[in-house]
């Protein structure tokens, strides 16, 4: 099994973010692309010592970006898990 530092990048907070958090106690996180929900949830409950109730996934590809010229570059594919966790349990993130 993988790491949990190797699956979970970093926590997205953005402002749809914290309106999920305060309405329903869900997390947003940025994680690596190739983990499934459940190596999701095992991660989070290590990390944080908090119980997991459910996870969903979405798949973000990265956008092309052409600078004056006919080739272009892409920003790299990543991942975003909404975590929903246990009522009355909350996490410090900032």
């Amino acid at each position: 099994m993988k790491e949990p530092f190797d699956i979970i990048r970093t926590v997205r907070l953005t402002e749809k973010s914290t309106l999920l958090t305060d309405k329903s106690n869900k997390y947003v996180f940025e994680v690596n692309p190739a983990a499934n929900k459940l190596e999701i949830k095992a991660a989070i409950e290590s990390l944080f010592q908090k119980k997991v109730v459910s996870v969903n996934t979405a798949n973000y590809a990265g956008k092309k970006k052409r600078e004056r010229r006919a080739d272009f570059g892409r920003r790299p594919h990543w991942k975003k898990a909404i975590v929903t966790l246990k009522e009355g349990e909350k996490l410090d993130l900032v």
